[in-house]
């Protein structure tokens, strides 16, 4: 379900196993459906089309968290990998973050938004400068306004979903906590790279992550075995961190494989997308370790796609273009990793 570049390379990983990749999604042109054995164009809120499609499938998976959940009811739940409870949590960022927090981890300082009134009330809570954030739909920095000021406020009008607020958070980097999760209940994971975003969206990932990274690696991962305990769940996960003086603190979770382990595919013995596809189809997970000292991986946004040649001259560049028609301002287009 999605017809993304996440699904695209989940696609390439499954054909690589033999697998035949259906594509469900409302977007008439799919980057996916271009590398799939079948392409469903409907509605999420079209349970029959639903029905018949999962009817069609061995397995049903998911490349963004923000598929409607209701719908889903029309896809049998043993179908499902991960399952829908990931999806609840993860598309509510008031929901996602008590969930983290029942579990000992230690989000960033929030308070719950329903009102005008409350939002004053949140600030007077949580603390000036913050981000105001929807509770929802929101990813790549879109739906989050800073606030610095009291005056900034003024004309915020809270939507019927409801906003939250967020401290800032004080920190020396951030990292990504990037786990599979098997049928059987083990689970491995990938090396923390330290991920460097600009406006609010990923720019890099590079490893080694910074020495503060790795003493906090450990307690980042024993909370993200909880969460994926807690969910049942089967897949790639990816946590988001802060490494801050005080230790990791959770920034937000997706219940998907993840943009911060593209490079995966030639840093490491087994991608996030290849382990994804062999742990919902019941198949031994493969090796995590990463294969050398240093990788990167570098996001190309907008036209940063255009000159290929240019981007092949380093002959350790490894380029995946996503085949998208359009190059926007903001809109992922590829990346390229380097190893070694």
């Amino acid at each position: 379900m999605g017809g993304g570049q996440l699904g695209r390379m989940i696609a390439m990983a499954a054909a690589q196993l033999g697998y035949r990749c259906h594509i469900y999604a409302p977007e008439k042109h799919s980057i996916a459906a271009e590398v799939s054995a079948g392409f469903t164009c409907a509605s999420w809120l079209d349970q029959a089309a639903l029905s018949e499609f999962a009817q069609n499938c061995a397995v049903v998976t998911y490349e963004f968290e923000n598929v409607p959940v209701a719908p889903l009811a029309a896809i049998p739940e043993d179908r499902m990998a991960p399952g829908k409870l990931a999806l609840e949590i993860a598309q509510d960022r008031l929901k996602e973050k008590q969930f983290i927090a029942d579990l000992g981890g230690r989000p960033a300082p929030y308070a719950r938004v329903d009102t005008e009134e409350g939002l004053r009330d949140a600030v007077e809570q949580v603390g000036m400068p913050g981000i105001l954030k929807t509770r929802r739909d929101g990813y790549d920095g879109k739906g989050q306004w800073r606030i610095h000021s009291l005056s900034e406020m003024d004309g915020v009008r809270v939507p019927q979903g409801g906003l939250i607020y967020e401290g800032f958070v004080r920190f020396e980097a951030e990292f990504s906590v990037i786990l599979v999760r098997a049928r059987d209940g083990s689970v491995k994971f990938w090396d923390s790279a330290q991920n460097i975003h600009k406006n609010g969206i990923l720019a890099e990932s590079r490893l080694p992550a910074p020495k503060l990274v790795g003493e906090q690696v450990e307690e980042a991962r024993e909370l993200a075995r909880q969460a994926a305990d807690a969910l049942n769940y089967v897949g790639v996960l990816a946590l988001e961190f802060f490494a801050t003086a005080e230790g990791p603190v959770f920034n937000e979770m997706a219940p998907r494989v993840h943009n911060s382990g593209h490079w995966t595919s030639e840093g490491a013995v087994t991608s996030q997308f290849e382990n994804h596809v062999r742990a919902i189809c019941g198949l031994p997970l493969g090796d995590t370790s990463t294969v050398s000292t240093r990788v990167e991986m570098r996001n190309l946004i907008g036209g940063e796609a255009a000159d290929i040649a240019s981007l092949l001259a380093d002959p350790r560049a490894h380029l995946h273009l996503y085949g998208k028609a359009e190059a926007r301002e903001g809109r992922k287009m590829g990346h390229v990793t380097k190893v070694g």
